[in-house]
């Protein structure tokens, strides 16, 4: 039996995924939860376990190729009838993954049930990826008055139909998007033939790579139209579309060279994965909630003295306590004292939502772009375990394999732009949250000290917050409160 997988909903509602790598080829013997691919969502890497046990039999994209939640991803031949029916996925399907669900199989469809039913009876929930379809088909756009849409034409329209006539007038044309794998997608761009003609030859079908071609081979070439800027003696322009055979005559007008845009001169990338996640909760947290920023620089010399110490200590091999772990448990710290810091404008209930816990977002640049990885309950650890959690998450973040659900219910983030040589900033707050601090660079600075002036550790504190929720003066307490744990870092160890 074949079984079609179509790539699951890998959380957050997140619409579509790029296939980054895949792990087997067509062909290859898999079993059950053996990572088949890894795919690009846009907020990480997230590995796709196998549902079933059995042979691939082809992969629908390539490495590359941007694939729609619903859309198939791999078939599976399965074997006898009996192989039909998938064991319940385990715990470890991901790394990430922490519940186990419910798998649906075909051995509950009547005999007689339509394939496409079949289809999705055998596509199971997999561990850790939302609620499973209600069906294999994404649902259909209908139009208002009725389910196709007329197109009315008065020119020749390529006909999808098996023969040369060519028709003119009405064309009756399904609205919902054809069904089709990238390849397919890009092999019809690529010969310039519209999907939607050649499904209307094959409803119900998938569009198949056989289809596009042959409808690209039954239909007539249409004759070459370029457009011409004609400068006419008495030095009007005309523009317009004109023949081939007219582009190519000679004239005894002088024709305006166009300009060319191709080349090296310009690079267009598509807006997808971590980059489009990132600019629209940008755009939405600036353009709605009123950002306010206030600074601190401050003498850390004590702290630096005192991670200096910790590095000597055997005790604390394998630990990696830095600046920002410190500051992190100054942040803590201090939003126990300014509440509103840790809350959130809840404009659809119209409440303030005060959160008394802490999950702190620490900002991560990647390859792929900014990540805001969370530390759940931050402000229940001590300062080891806290400097523990925040060199895991940065490796994870690293190497791209942050779960979506990692990134998610954040209440204060920090941002450490201190590691690029940036002194401040004006962090952008993340949607949902009232505050964000930027931790600037540690300099050799001459500062006053004990009247006297002296080489000193200096670091600027840079605090973006919401100001529909804080004042200033909650703000500049905040900050001060931070201050005080970086200019005496033995309260960081002594308090939780």
């Amino acid at each position: 039996m074949i079984a079609e997988f179509l790539l699951p909903d890998l959380g957050e509602g997140l619409p579509e995924a790029e296939i980054v790598q895949w792990h087997v080829a067509e062909g290859d013997t898999v079993t059950l939860n053996q990572t088949i691919a890894e795919v690009e969502t846009a907020k990480a890497i997230v590995e796709i376990p196998s549902p079933y046990a059995g042979t691939v039999q082809g992969l629908h994209a390539a490495a590359g190729d941007v694939v729609e939640v619903g859309s198939p991803l791999v078939s599976f031949d399965l074997g006898g009838a009996d192989a039909a029916t998938p064991a319940a996925p385990s715990a470890a399907t991901t790394r990430e993954a922490g519940a186990g669900a419910a798998v649906e199989t075909v051995a509950d469809a009547p005999l007689d049930a339509p394939a496409d039913d079949i289809a999705a009876r055998a596509t199971p929930n997999l561990v850790g990826y939302g609620a499973a379809p209600a069906s294999g088909n994404r649902p259909k756009r209908r139009a208002r008055g009725g389910g196709t849409a007329v197109i009315e034409s008065d020119h020749a329209v390529r006909e999808a139909a098996p023969h040369d006539v060519v028709k003119t007038g009405p064309i009756d044309l399904p609205l919902e998007r054809p069904r089709s794998t990238p390849p397919v997608r890009k092999l019809a761009k690529d010969l310039g033939v519209d999907l939607v003609l050649v499904a209307a030859a094959h409803p119900g079908e998938m569009v198949t790579r056989g289809h596009v071609e042959e409808f690209a081979a039954r239909t007539p070439a249409m004759p070459e139209v370029t457009a011409s800027a004609v400068v006419h003696p008495g030095g009007t322009v005309a523009r317009g579309p004109v023949s081939a055979a007219t582009a190519s005559a000679p004239a005894p007008t002088s024709t305006v060279p166009p300009t060319s845009l191709s080349g090296d001169r310009v690079t267009r990338t598509p807006i997808r994965g971590v980059r489009k996640h990132t600019a629209a909760a940008m755009v939405q947290s600036a353009f709605t909630a009123p950002h306010a920023t206030t600074f601190l620089t401050l003498d850390v010399t004590a702290t630096t003295e005192l991670l200096a110490s910790l590095k000597t200590d055997r005790a604390l091999d394998g630990h990696r306590i830095g600046v920002l772990a410190i500051v992190a448990k100054a942040v803590c710290l201090a939003l126990g004292r300014t509440p509103a810091l840790n809350a959130k404008w809840d404009e659809a209930a119209g409440e303030i939502v005060e959160h008394h816990y802490v999950n702190l977002g620490i900002a991560a640049a990647t390859d792929r772009g900014l990540v805001v990885p969370v530390i759940p309950d931050a402000d229940r650890l001590d300062l080891v375990d806290l400097a523990d959690a925040i060199a895991e998450l940065a490796a994870t973040a690293r190497a791209g394999r942050t779960a979506p659900a990692a990134m998610t219910g954040g209440t204060f983030s920090i941002t450490n732009v201190g590691v690029f040589g940036v002194d401040a900033g004006t962090p952008i707050l993340n949607p949902g949250e009232a505050g964000i601090l930027a931790v600037g660079a540690v300099r050799r600075t001459p500062w006053e000290h004990h009247g006297e002036i002296a080489l000193r550790d200096v670091l600027t504190l840079s605090l973006s917050f919401d100001h529909r929720l804080v004042d200033g003066a909650e703000a500049a307490r905040f900050l001060t409160d931070v201050a005080g744990v970086l200019r005496e870092p033995g309260r960081a160890m002594l308090l939780r």
